[in-house]
């Protein structure tokens, strides 16, 4: 297993992927305000803030190779998510309520971007 200089990070990726790539649990923690496990309150403002605030990974997820990411294709994993994001973004703002959304038509790129950048990060 190649090992990062981040591993925290890294984890704490993995558990966003794994929340955007669940509509359910988006319903339940977002919306619903359901808290699961050790997590007391979630929100997709939390992810989006990790990848484009606290790390490099919205602007240039290729940078984070070695630091959080182990190679180019989950770098890739990570830039598709992130172009998803952009695409609801660009067409409704950055404004939304979770529930908002959740429920458009684009939000399903987003899901299945984030499964495949989840999928891609635990297979190693």
């Amino acid at each position: 297993m190649i090992q990062v200089k981040y591993p925290e990070m890294r984890k704490e990726l993995e558990e966003h992927l794994q929340a955007l790539a669940d509509p359910a649990y988006q319903r339940r923690a977002w919306v619903d305000g359901q808290a699961e496990g050790a997590v007391q309150h979630d929100k997709f403002d939390y992810a989006v803030h990790f990848l484009y605030d606290d790390t490099q990974l919205a602007s240039d997820a290729h940078s984070t190779v070695g630091w959080i990411l182990n190679d180019a294709a989950e770098a890739d994993c990570v830039t598709a998510l992130v172009s998803s994001i952009e695409v609801v973004f660009e067409r409704y703002g950055t404004k939304l309520s979770d529930a908002e959304y959740i429920d458009l038509p684009e939000w399903h790129s987003v899901v299945l971007a984030a499964k495949t950048a989840a999928a891609s990060l635990m297979r190693r």
